[in-house]
């Protein structure tokens, strides 16, 4: 029997009834799934220093669990002293199985070490059904081995769904576990 993740069967068995219950879906195909999760490292002195950016690549690599890659800048803007092409951070995409174990990560041992943590806040929405928030130390990942980090950078995490509206996505990542405030 083939390993499944914790979070894609309680997708399967308990997240998609209580979505048709309460979206009143008439099949199980209407109901909004996580597609994939994005992470992405801004690291504004890798144009000074070269190495800052293969850290960067390095540390998301063992964050998400796959390869990451340099992103490059698209155009030159010489205030920055930014020239089109240099490399200015990192980013990862997961997709299916490294997505759950990722969200798992995080739900259950990444967000607990936020210092003074309230709770998410649920004003990251774009207005079709995907979530984006920032973290800002990539310390509270447990992969991260403290006495190696050269700089505290933080990190950006997209949850794409494919959900219709916000109130699904939200009631979605709620399901999942996803310390939302407390709305008053």
């Amino acid at each position: 029997m083939s390993y499944i993740p914790r979070l894609k069967e309680k997708y399967r068995n308990e997240i998609v009834k209580g979505l048709m219950e309460q979206f009143q879906y008439k099949t199980i195909m209407q109901v909004p799934k996580l597609q994939k999760i994005s992470i992405n490292q801004g690291i504004g002195d890798g144009i000074a220093d070269k190495k800052l950016v293969e850290y960067g690549v390095n540390e998301l690599t063992q964050i998400a669990g796959q390869k990451a890659v340099a992103t490059t800048s698209r155009k030159d803007i010489s205030n920055f002293k930014l020239r089109h092409g240099m490399a200015i951070g990192a980013r990862v995409t997961l997709r299916g199985d490294k997505m759950y174990e990722f969200l798992d990560r995080l739900i259950a041992v990444s967000i607990p070490r936020i210092r003074d943590f309230r709770g998410i806040n649920d004003k990251g929405f774009d207005g079709r059904g995907n979530y984006s928030f920032g973290v800002s130390e990539q310390i509270i990942f447990p992969e991260i081995v403290m006495d190696k980090v050269n700089k505290i950078n933080g990190v950006n995490i997209t949850f794409v769904t494919s959900a219709k509206t916000d109130q699904e996505a939200l009631e979605l990542l709620k399901q999942f576990g996803l310390p939302f405030k407390n709305q008053k």
